[in-house]
């Protein structure tokens, strides 16, 4: 097994923000393409350095594999449940809705 260094998109104020497993390149299994893909579930808290958002959980996906570095692209964004607990109320209705977004760049 080897350890991949997670780097988090240039928006966080911490980029080197965790480390990933891998088994090693065997034969026709290849260790970067095995990682491509991976979907990271991280805290907002950790990556921003600011304790006022950790009810905020932050999805990135690994796109590109550079020597040992996994760069990753921003996946998705949810709420802890605890949070979303606090949120929801009895009795009241709740609406729920997801959405498409086409940004700028792509």
């Amino acid at each position: 097994k080897e350890w991949y260094d997670i780097k988090a998109p240039s928006v966080f104020s911490v980029r080197q923000c965790g480390k990933t497993l891998v088994t090693r390149t065997q034969g026709t299994k290849i260790a970067s393409e095995q990682l491509k893909g991976r979907v990271l579930e991280l805290n907002l808290a950790d990556l921003n350095n600011d304790e006022d958002q950790a009810y905020k959980k932050v999805r990135l996906c690994i796109e590109e594999v550079q020597g040992r570095n996994c760069l990753t692209d921003f996946h998705g964004l949810t709420l802890t449940r605890d949070k979303l607990n606090s949120l929801v109320r009895k009795w009241h209705t709740m609406i729920e809705a997801h959405v498409d977004v086409k940004t700028t760049d792509g």
